[in-house]
């Protein structure tokens, strides 16, 4: 299955739009939405949001979707938050918001959380869809310092995924591949930058803009 991946909308309504003239132009199936939907809310403009995207739509929280929110974005999409489900006989696991921050988003945790809730769903191999990227991958800052979450770093290191996808630092987009996995930050969707993945029994990715 072919998959366009998007994050960090923050409340864009043109996303909507070039995010399904890429999956025509794609021929996708669906598409895989890494969070910061909203920006700080509201959960209805989530929902519809979610709802205009194409095909079979999975989706996680940002930081920057409140807490209050998250209902309504399940409902605009299949939330794989903290959960475990199937594509093409992979496992994909997925968790959204991050770790602590210094901006005090309404959707962050303890590394310690985040380890205990992941590390339940976790099997080796596995596709990781997330809004945080693991420490030291895809995670470097403007201002040099690294975003990323620590306890998915270690689990990564534990369960060998295949392949990481996530976003929440926009000026880290890129893909890595390290140790046979493969790192995938599509950049922001609201500065027009989004992924390809496709995944059946090879992994491929590809990054994207709104031109190409």
């Amino acid at each position: 299955m072919r998959f366009i991946v998007i994050s960090d909308v923050h409340r864009r309504d043109s996303v909507a739009l070039w995010t399904r003239e890429l999956f025509e132009q794609h021929h996708a199936d669906g598409v895989i939405v890494l969070g910061d939907i909203t920006h700080f809310g509201p959960g209805d403009w989530g929902e519809e949001f979610l709802r205009s995207l194409p095909g079979k739509v999975y989706a996680v929280p940002g930081n920057c979707d409140p807490p209050l929110a998250h209902e309504a974005l399940a409902r605009g999409a299949e939330s794989i938050h903290a959960r475990r489900i199937v594509i093409e006989g992979r496992d994909v696991v997925g968790f959204g918001g991050s770790n602590i921050t210094h901006l005090d988003t309404p959707n962050e945790m303890q590394e310690g959380r985040i380890f205990e809730e992941l590390s339940k769903i976790m099997t080796g191999g596995c596709i990781m869809a997330l809004h945080c990227p693991p420490y030291g991958i895809n995670d470097l800052t403007f201002m040099k310092m690294r975003g990323g979450s620590t306890a998915i770093g270690k689990l990564v290191e534990t369960f060998k995924p295949v392949l990481v996808l996530s976003g929440h630092i926009h000026e880290a987009r890129g893909i890595v591949e390290k140790d046979g996995t493969t790192f995938m930050n599509p950049g922001a969707a609201k500065d027009g930058f989004s992924g390809l993945v496709d995944i059946g029994e090879r992994i491929e990715v590809r990054l994207l803009d709104r031109r190409s």
